[in-house]
């Protein structure tokens, strides 16, 4: 079988992964996010026991080493930072969607849900209240679940919000099937589409957008995740407590119902 040839096309350099389409609006919800118009977004991999603050230097230094970002370019699209190497990066594409993803579950953020499956909450071993407290095991790690999604549509305004959704339900129902976790503590999502493309009112689980969407982060993400531990002597953690981070959301919250006036 031939390769795909993704609208939204990706190449990796020096731990970049650079994903292109010409004038595409992107909305991000990673560091410096919100929405832009430019040619490309990133993923940027970054190394073990990496503590910088100045996000927005350190992206930019990344990319002009990389030599994909010219000294002083002022239209530079969205990026995402991982501790996972890009090259466990996986694309999927489907009809007007193409996903690109990078999965490591070294710093997992479970959510107990009492009565649910054992599954949902993986808290095997330790006490979830102090798993949430304890900040030293908030880092990074070599984890992260970083997804960039591109549609060729135009979608309309609040489809590519709700596009964001549509991805991270995907991305959490994903690697609950394949770790038991619905995410980890830093992840992120970064969702562009074409302001050019044939128009898309709408962007949910119903429709031929969120739909290839949906198929597109599964796909991408499960491939990331067998790439990213191939290699390895141990895979995904089995309980936050076998994680070398990693948090649980233990608490309770007061439930309540709305005022009727």
């Amino acid at each position: 079988m031939s390769d795909p040839d993704p609208a939204y096309d990706a190449i990796r350099r020096d731990g970049v992964l650079r994903v292109s389409r010409p004038d595409a609006e992107w909305l991000s919800t990673g560091p410096n996010g919100g929405r832009r118009t430019a040619d490309h977004a990133y993923n940027i991999s970054v190394p073990e026991g990496w503590e910088r603050t100045d996000l927005a230097a350190y992206v930019g230094e990344r990319l002009e080493r990389a030599g994909f970002d010219p000294p002083g370019a002022t239209r530079r699209g969205p990026a995402l930072l991982t501790g996972v190497d890009i090259a466990d990066a996986r694309g999927a594409c489907r009809g007007p969607v193409t996903v690109y993803a990078t999965a490591g579950i070294s710093n997992p953020a479970a959510l107990p849900i009492e009565g649910g499956r054992e599954a949902a909450g993986r808290v095997d071993g330790s006490n979830p209240d102090d798993l949430a407290s304890d900040e030293s095991a908030r880092g990074q790690g070599r984890g992260t679940v970083n997804v960039v999604v591109g549609t060729t549509r135009a979608l309309a305004p609040g489809a590519l919000e709700n596009l964001i959704a549509v991805a991270a339900e995907a991305k959490a129902a994903t690697l609950l099937s394949e770790t038991g976790f619905p995410g980890t503590t830093t992840d992120a999502i970064v969702v562009g589409h074409d302001p050019e493309g044939r128009s898309a009112e709408f962007s949910g689980s119903g429709t031929e957008v969120g739909g290839a969407t949906r198929a597109c982060v599964r796909d991408a993400v499960r491939a990331s995740l067998r790439a990213h531990y191939a290699d390895r002597d141990a895979g995904a953690p089995d309980s936050v407590a076998d994680a070398p981070y990693g948090v649980a959301t233990d608490g309770r919250a007061a439930v309540f119902r709305p005022r009727l006036e």
